[in-house]
């Protein structure tokens, strides 16, 4: 059993009675055993499995820890065991009670607010600072439910002063708008998703679970804390490191592990102190640079493996460069297998250069972070098709695919959305082929002058302008067809769509809807337009056979998708898959590139450290930004506590490029490696 492998810390732990509990398990002490052996720990008490909740920050490690606890108890008893993020444990709990949830990926919900913010004029009212990019105000919005609860939208903003006051009433009214029509066609961002499940936990007697088990506890934000203490529970269980809380940019709140004690009544805090993963001269190193930091909890890692081993390395170098070619060489030199070797960085900039060298000499690396398979635009547009067809409300997804309309742009995409919405009393599918006796479904907002609304007067077209396309006469009679911005090239794109709807809507397989995608004229499309782009030279010409070539890949992409829509029963059930986890899948093989963020919970035999230079590591523009000394600091801890045999840290002194002059970063002093 679990139990039986633990040491005396984890077994205290895991068989602690019910109650508030907070396991403090500093890096490579064995948090997931821990976790694993709680679980069979209740199980064995007579603790129902559906009564247990387990949350974590990605569903593979949820996955991962369930298959453990299955290894000692069947699958059955297993499975009813409610598991994953945050946002997966909210959706499919929505679900359970009746709410209709229609998720959106943030990708998704900035191009909806970009329509809104586009519409929107800021120079009359101060034109010595420029508002926020759409984008960036999304974001911006995003932090700021992850970091409040109590406070609105602008007084958040204000807390520290802000040059944006003349605009706060025009951002509250974009949210205002985007608010509704979220509302409107049913969608759900992440942070929505959580909070809809914390209102509806509020007096909800169906959700009631014996205990609550928590993972990476530091890195959770007040928003995640509310839903934590929502839940109708008998038992906290929680587990996390506060040297390891480095998602500060992301509004996880290192106050919330570190006021556990205060916030519960008769709490307990354990600790987990026995590191399995380093040698004692990597984690002698790791403990002199973090002791510098607050202690929240008294703590030190003690080394559990013995015999010789190799002190961590310090590499200096003239040049950036250099270093990089460097450690390319050693790497391509060293007998650790490829797959056990990570090169770590503080900012992304500093992988293109170790991916460079790397690839120059021939060594396979895979990146972490870069487009998967499915951020790719074909595939995000094989979904985007297939969701359109089964959520006719789906307008974010309608935008996405009129992206490759020649001459149509996302605003005026959704006001054709909007009318075919109109028209359709809701389904645009019964706006296209049984619409409403409406002359004009085109709606405009009244204007407002202090809220930047200038919408100009809509004016129609001649329909007749697009006779000699050979159109349906159906099609042609569609209001639609009126609009006086939509050229022919739109309405032809319009109508291939049209086309594509009238023959998908009844196909509920998503395995035969992806075949049916790869052969229809509007993917046809968006393939050549696609191949066209990664064929074009930088004088312009297209070279056919690269574009081939394109072609023949982009469709490969579609039987992959087909194969792994094979696994679901209905296109629901496969579109809410790729939304919630898609994110978590990579491909590739060989070094692993990876940012410190991305590096968490992994562990390498071999670990570089590079671009160790005061400004990069610790990134000093950040801290001018709302970062810290201690953050950045926690992160040097997390990097190196990657390595389990060999830790090389290595800086440049100068970059010829940019002509700047470096010094080293002050955790290399307080490593004790430069004095």
């Amino acid at each position: 059993m679990p139990l039986s492998r633990l040491n005396t810390e984890q077994y205290k732990a895991a068989t602690t009675n019910a109650g508030a509990n907070l396991i403090v398990a500093s890096a490579g002490t064995g948090k997931t055993s821990t976790i694993v052996a709680r679980i069979a720990y209740l199980l064995n008490e007579g603790v129902k499995p559906e009564h247990i909740l387990l949350l974590t920050f990605t569903n593979k490690a949820a996955a991962e820890m369930l298959e453990r606890v299955q290894r000692h108890f069947d699958k059955n008893i297993v499975k009813k065991i409610e598991s994953g993020t945050f946002h997966a444990v909210s959706y499919r709990l929505l679900k359970r009670i009746g709410r209709d949830v229609k998720l959106k990926t943030p990708k998704d919900l900035k191009m909806l607010l970009k329509t809104i913010h586009a519409k929107r004029r800021f120079d009359h009212i101060d034109s010595s600072v420029k508002p926020y990019q759409s984008s960036y105000l999304y974001d911006l919005f995003s932090l700021y439910q992850n970091s409040s609860i109590d406070l609105s939208f602008s007084q958040w903003l204000d807390e520290d002063g802000s040059e944006h006051r003349s605009f706060f009433d025009i951002y509250e009214d974009i949210f205002e708008e985007f608010k509704e029509l979220k509302k409107e066609y049913g969608y759900v961002d992440f942070n929505d998703l959580l909070i809809k499940m914390r209102d509806a936990l509020k007096g909800n007697r169906e959700i009631r679970f014996s205990e609550v088990l928590v993972d990476e506890y530091q890195d959770t934000n007040i928003l995640q804390n509310s839903l934590i203490d929502a839940f109708d529970k008998k038992s906290l269980f929680c587990v996390g490191d506060y040297d390891q809380s480095i998602y500060a940019f992301n509004g996880a709140d290192i106050g919330i592990i570190g006021s556990f004690n205060e916030r519960y009544e008769n709490a307990k805090i354990f600790k987990l102190n026995k590191n399995y993963r380093s040698t004692s001269k990597i984690l002698s190193l790791a403990n002199r640079v973090i002791k510098n930091n607050l202690r929240l909890y008294d703590k030190e890692l003690e080394v559990t493996r013995t015999g010789a081993c190799v002190a961590p390395k310090l590499l200096v170098y003239d040049e950036l460069f250099a270093q990089y070619h460097s450690i390319s060489e050693l790497i391509k030199s060293t007998s650790t297998p490829y797959e056990e070797i990570a090169v770590i960085f503080r900012n992304n900039v500093s992988a293109d250069g170790i991916e460079a060298t790397l690839r120059e000499l021939g060594v396979t690396c895979k990146r972490k972070g870069g487009v998967s398979f499915f951020e790719s635009r074909e595939v995000k547009a094989m979904i985007d098709m297939i969701s359109v067809v089964v959520n006719p409300k789906d307008m974010m997804s309608f935008i996405h695919i009129f992206e490759y309309a020649k001459g149509v742009g996302p605003a005026l995409s959704k006001e054709i959305f909007e009318a075919l919405f109109k028209l359709g009393s809701g389904d645009i599918y019964q706006g296209f082929f049984h619409p409403n006796d409406i002359s004009n479904p085109f709606k405009t907002r009244t204007k407002n002058y202090q809220l930047g609304l200038f919408d100009d007067n809509f004016e129609f077209g001649s329909v007749g302008r697009f006779y000699k396309l050979g159109f349906e006469e159906a099609f042609l009679s569609n209001p639609v067809l009126k609009h006086a911005r939509l050229s022919e090239d739109g309405a032809k794109f319009i109508y291939a769509f049209y086309k594509y709807l009238k023959n998908t809507k009844k196909i509920k397989n998503p395995k035969t809807i992806i075949s049916h995608v790869l052969t229809c004229e509007l993917f046809g499309i968006i393939k050549d337009i696609l191949a066209t782009q990664r064929a074009t030279k930088k004088d312009g010409s297209v070279d056919n056979d690269i574009k081939k070539q394109v072609k023949e890949r982009i469709e490969r992409k579609g039987y992959l998708l087909g194969d792994i829509a094979g696994n679901y029963a209905s296109n629901e059930r496969f579109l809410n898959a790729i939304t919630l986890g898609s994110g978590e899948m990579s491909e590739g093989e060989g070094v692993n590139l990876l940012s410190i963020h991305a590096s968490k919970g992994l562990e390498f035999k071999e670990v570089f450290v590079i671009d160790l230079m005061d400004g990069r590591f610790p990134n000093r523009k950040l801290m001018s930004k709302g970062g810290s000394l201690e953050e950045e600091r926690r992160l040097f801890y997390v990097a190196t506590t990657r390595a389990k045999d060999k830790l090389s840290l290595s800086f440049a002194k100068y970059d010829k490029i940019k002509k700047i002059s470096y010094i080293h970063s002050p955790f290399l002093s307080e490593a004790g490696l430069i004095s």
